[in-house]
């Protein structure tokens, strides 16, 4: 057998063993009827969320206000009922512009979801009454601690004065409902997040974190912290599942097939990013057009997209030396 063929048959294997342990990783639910937008149950909360999510940060960067507006009221009239957000996302800009997209109605036909980047709780506390006002909202379906990457993040947010209090205290107050958290550095954070969680005796309602066709080959987060998520009940809100269109520039994988991957896992969401009616348009498709994937199906994505992915470079979030997508590292004082 020559390497070449050594080589395919190895990677062969590897992705099959992965596609074997994805495809048991079986959601409860998948679709609706073809071509409707398919809904899932958001963890042990008992809400039901749009497969497909609408990304906040993506919202900030058009010039032209009215026309994220639109994307966003397209997307609630086409069956998107799942709203991400950051209280730091560009400024506030994003939230502005979703709080204005959701008058007239809009707001009752979504579940809102922000992110607050204090880990004190007076950080916490103010960025919730901004998020809050900027989303023109008295409530707020879901509010989860943002980037949490570094390991001592865990320890700071569940200690004296920390923003896990503030947050329990919000909830009691009907200023939240529900809590979780998110990051994108590494795994073995997040599950530090949750054995900290587990040992102050509280259980999150939601964890985000990447979750696309090269994550599976490198700090993989489906891998490492999706089985746990699982087990406990926690909510599952995939990002990054083009990785900021990374992905696209291996030529391993289109769009739609990294959408469906990311449909395909046990994922209550996927958030997408959509910075048009054009991008609006490819993650409808995405959703009204998937079916859940067999172990073939999923293993030619991972074998495709195996040698690309196994060192990270088109999952730069990941890497110690890049903070280029660590807002926090940039600006230390949010966490307070």
């Amino acid at each position: 057998m020559t390497g070449d063929h050594s080589r395919r048959d190895f990677l062969g294997k590897v992705a099959l063993g992965i596609a074997g342990a994805s495809v048991g990783l079986s959601a409860p639910e998948r679709v609706e009827a073809a071509g409707e937008m398919p809904y899932r149950t958001l963890g042990r909360s008992g809400e039901k969320v749009s497969i497909v999510g609408l990304g906040g940060f993506h919202l900030g960067k058009p010039k032209d206000e009215a026309e994220v507006i639109r994307i966003v009221r397209t997307a609630i009239d086409n069956g998107i009922n799942f709203m991400d957000n950051c209280w730091d996302y560009h400024g506030g800009v994003s939230e502005e512009r979703m709080g204005k997209a959701l008058r007239d109605g809009y707001r009752q036909k979504v579940f809102l979801m922000t992110k607050t980047d204090g880990q004190v709780k007076e950080a916490w506390n103010r960025q919730l009454e901004d998020s809050l006002r900027r989303l023109q909202t008295d409530v707020i379906d879901l509010v989860q601690f943002h980037e949490v990457i570094r390991m001592g993040d865990p320890d700071r947010i569940f200690g004296a004065n920390g923003a896990f209090e503030a947050a329990v205290a919000a909830r009691k107050a009907g200023k939240i409902r529900y809590i979780g958290f998110t990051g994108h550095k590494d795994p073995d954070i997040h599950l530090k997040m949750l054995e900290t969680s587990f040992q102050h005796g509280f259980t999150f309602d939601t964890a985000q974190m990447p979750l696309n066709v090269m994550d599976a080959h490198y700090k993989s987060f489906e891998q490492k912290v999706l089985p746990v998520l699982l087990k406990h009940g926690i909510g599952v809100l995939g990002m990054k599942p083009l990785a900021f269109g990374n992905i696209l520039k291996s030529n391993t994988a289109t769009p739609i097939e990294c959408l469906h991957y990311a449909m395909n896992l046990p994922t209550s969401v996927v958030i997408a990013g959509c910075e048009s009616l054009k991008d609006l348009d490819q993650a409808l498709e995405a959703a009204r057009t998937f079916r859940p994937l067999g172990r073939e199906e999923v293993a030619a994505l991972l074998a495709k997209t195996a040698s690309a992915a196994k060192e990270g470079q088109f999952e730069p979030f990941k890497s110690k030396s890049t903070t280029e997508f660590d807002t926090t590292d940039h600006n230390p004082a949010w966490l307070g």
